[in-house]
């Protein structure tokens, strides 16, 4: 069974705009490492955040292990995105706290916002925290303000604490972007490994083909709105690239 199924979505920004995707379907398996590529302005981002409706859908239908996020009221939608986690393209992370507590806003969600102001964290969540930094190579970085890190190192911190939601379901939106190539491909890497470590299947909007490639097994392509290609890597040859990205140089 699909952990996400995706159903003919379609969304706008405004009533009478032009549609930003139309009709997309697909689904996401466990052990999914799914890209989503295609040229600027292809809707690759507004699928992404459809799916946790930091953009609202027009139509459609998704369903997140079986249960149908468009029809959930905030307070239920709050609840869900507890089992969602994001990484993002500029990090988002509080530039004024330590990595230890960015990385501890990740249980927002389950220990409420006075809890998390106050730091009132159970020696579980602390432990845990403490456990992801390190696996993300940041153990000696703990008591650092996050902007005294590098881009590489602050996207560890994203990823240290879009895991530390426990989550059923990563999305990563251009995660590599304001990356070099080579700390692109370590951090890659670094959520493949841990994605299938931890059993989380993962929904990326990437503009690098090669990444994509590299470390997805799954990949859907993107042109203004519509579904050129869904299917796995090693089936996206030069022919498909070439429809979703038409006059585009890759």
């Amino acid at each position: 069974m699909a952990i996400l199924e995706v159903e003919n979505l379609s969304s706008r920004y405004t009533a009478k705009g032009p549609e930003i995707l139309k009709s997309i379907s697909f689904n996401v398996e466990a052990d999914d490492f799914f890209a989503i590529i295609g040229p600027s302005g292809a809707g690759k981002s507004t699928l992404i955040r459809c799916i946790n409706r930091l953009v609202e859908p027009t139509s459609g239908n998704i369903r997140l292990h079986g249960v149908d996020m468009l029809s959930l009221n905030s307070r239920s939608l709050r609840h869900m995105r507890r089992h969602i986690g994001m990484i993002f393209q500029e990090f988002n992370l509080i530039n004024r706290m330590s990595v230890m507590d960015n990385v501890l806003s990740g249980r927002l969600g389950y220990v409420g916002a006075l809890r998390s102001i106050f730091r009132v964290f159970s020696n579980q969540d602390i432990q845990r925290a403490l456990e992801l930094l390190e696996r993300v190579g940041l153990q000696d970085h703990i008591d650092k303000r996050a902007d005294q890190l590098s881009g590489g190192q602050r996207q560890r911190v994203g990823i240290a604490r879009a895991l530390m939601q426990e989550p059923n379901l990563l999305l990563l939106d251009e995660p590599t972007s304001a990356l070099d190539p080579k700390i692109s491909r370590e951090v890659m890497e670094l959520i493949r490994n841990m994605a299938v470590e931890l059993k989380v299947p993962v929904l990326c909007n990437i503009h690098d083909v090669q990444l994509a490639k590299e470390f997805c097994n799954k990949i859907i392509g993107l042109q203004d709105g519509n579904k050129m290609f869904d299917g796995p890597t090693e089936t996206l040859d030069q022919s498909s690239l070439e429809e979703i990205y038409a006059m585009e140089v890759l």
